[in-house]
């Protein structure tokens, strides 16, 4: 992605092959798509989401959603930090005055971010135009621009499309984990006409292949590129991390002494050890997983806001 955006990314991100016998006596191959490594605050497709909306908004306070945990506020309030912009983020739920707050909103606050803390029906009426406005008002930023939860709109996916160009001619499947759809929309629109995308949805519902296709039309105009969505491996939903994927991903970590996010990267990586066991994938594929995240504090056993890939 060329970008007017002055933070040094990494870009090209780094494309590592891991030797993995479930995948190797298979004979398939598997590499990492490390976008974790593009910027150390905007990592992964953070920045590829972020960096065009940045620019639409031509030095306007930005104002956007997400949960107490969110990795989209998180990053959202590191660009502000870093380029000199103010940023406020409308977080569902209502704070708590006699509890401290946790570790990522501790970050947001402490790089700049205002929060503003809505009730939870408001929350799930964000979109409607009279409830926007009205939260507009309320933080004094009726002429910011918005960004919608987990930073996924057209400006988005076409910034994730660069994902999928760096990708082409290095692998037949490349698989993504999908919070708000953003990054498969993008990808997918990128890549070959002879590759194909893997979404790996980290929420239940079934909900999300309608999205990723409204995403794709806003952005390209109709649906793009080959893909589909595999929608077994949320593990109940949304920061959901059973011992069964904690283990998984303590294994994995132990075997190729790479960390493992648990939110998104976990769920993806467990999924394709599925399927490469299930022989979803015909011997000599080459399959790319893309690494959207690093470990962080997250949500001590309950559910967040979607706000990623």
């Amino acid at each position: 992605m060329t970008s007017t955006v002055p933070l040094s990314p990494r870009l090209p991100s780094p494309l590592q092959e891991v030797c993995d016998d479930r995948f190797g006596r298979r004979g398939l191959r598997l590499l990492l798509k490390r976008d974790d490594l593009i910027h150390p605050e905007l990592i992964g497709n953070k920045w590829r989401k972020l960096v065009p909306n940045i620019e639409a908004a031509a030095g306007r306070p930005l104002v956007t959603f997400g949960g107490a945990y969110s990795n989209h506020l998180r990053a959202t309030a590191a660009a502000g930090r870093l380029l000199g912009f103010p940023t406020v983020g409308v977080v569902r739920g209502q704070e708590l005055a006699d509890r401290p707050r946790n570790p990522s909103l501790a970050r947001c606050a402490a790089d700049g971010m205002r929060l503003h803390f809505v009730d939870r029906a408001t929350y799930r009426r964000k979109t409607e135009p009279p409830v926007l406005a009205g939260i507009l008002r309320a933080v004094g930023a009726e002429a910011a621009y918005v960004v919608p939860e987990g930073g996924s709109n057209a400006e988005a996916a076409r910034g994730c499309r660069a994902l999928g160009g760096e990708l082409r001619g290095a692998a037949d499947v490349v698989a993504v984990a999908c919070g708000t759809g953003g990054t498969l929309a993008g990808l997918a629109a990128g890549l070959a006409p002879d590759q194909r995308a893997l979404g790996v949805p980290v929420l239940r519902g079934g909900f999300l292949e309608a999205g990723v296709q409204a995403l794709q039309e806003r952005a390209f105009g109709a649906r793009t590129g080959s893909w589909s969505l595999d929608e077994r491996f949320h593990f109940g939903g949304y920061a959901r991390t059973p011992p069964e994927l904690e283990a998984f991903a303590q294994d994995f970590e132990a075997r190729h002494g790479l960390p493992v996010e648990r939110l998104y990267v976990a769920k993806l990586l467990y999924g394709l050890t599925v399927l490469a066991g299930e022989g979803a994938f015909s011997r000599g594929t080459t399959i790319a997983a893309v690494v959207t995240g690093r470990p962080f504090p997250s949500p001590p056993g309950g559910r967040e806001s979607p706000d990623g890939p």
